[in-house]
């Protein structure tokens, strides 16, 4: 490791794009921009997501998340439990994975609350999202946690 970068301070870095990864997906969408590398891969296991498979740069996630909204009403992330961070810094940034469990909420036709659970793992190269595995507990599933 880096003389002067402690592990705290990449766990932080870590939970901080973590962090702001949710924040762009409940509706910040400026933040694209800001943690999404010019080019990158999105992997999204769960049924009804196909619409991520083409999706390569930081403007074309920031319009499909806004489809992603108009289509759910009250749609809202959580992060969830502890994350996993395994950076190290490189040349001044830092690269790695971090793994985290998020909570997804939203409103169904009825209006009826709905919640689901997931998991997204984060590959950061020099500080900014590279690729991104998601899986949820799809349309018929259920959360982690209690709520």
């Amino acid at each position: 490791m880096t003389m002067g970068v402690t592990r705290e301070e990449l766990r932080q870095a870590g939970t901080e794009v973590y962090d702001r990864w949710t924040a762009m997906w409940n509706g910040e969408l400026a933040l694209a921009e800001e943690i999404m590398a010019p080019d990158f891969t999105l992997r999204y296991a769960q049924a009804g997501t196909e619409a991520f498979d083409e999706v390569r740069t930081p403007g074309r996630l920031a319009e499909v998340i806004a489809q992603w909204h108009a289509g759910r009403t009250e749609l809202r992330f959580e992060a969830e439990g502890v994350p996993v961070v395994d950076l190290e810094p490189v040349g001044g940034s830092w690269s790695g994975l971090v793994a985290r469990p998020y909570r997804a909420t939203f409103a169904d036709a009825e209006g009826a609350p709905v919640v689901r659970s997931g998991t997204d793992t984060l590959r950061i190269v020099d500080g900014l999202i590279t690729e991104v595995w998601s899986v949820s507990s799809g349309a018929h599933g259920r959360s982690f946690y209690r709520s």
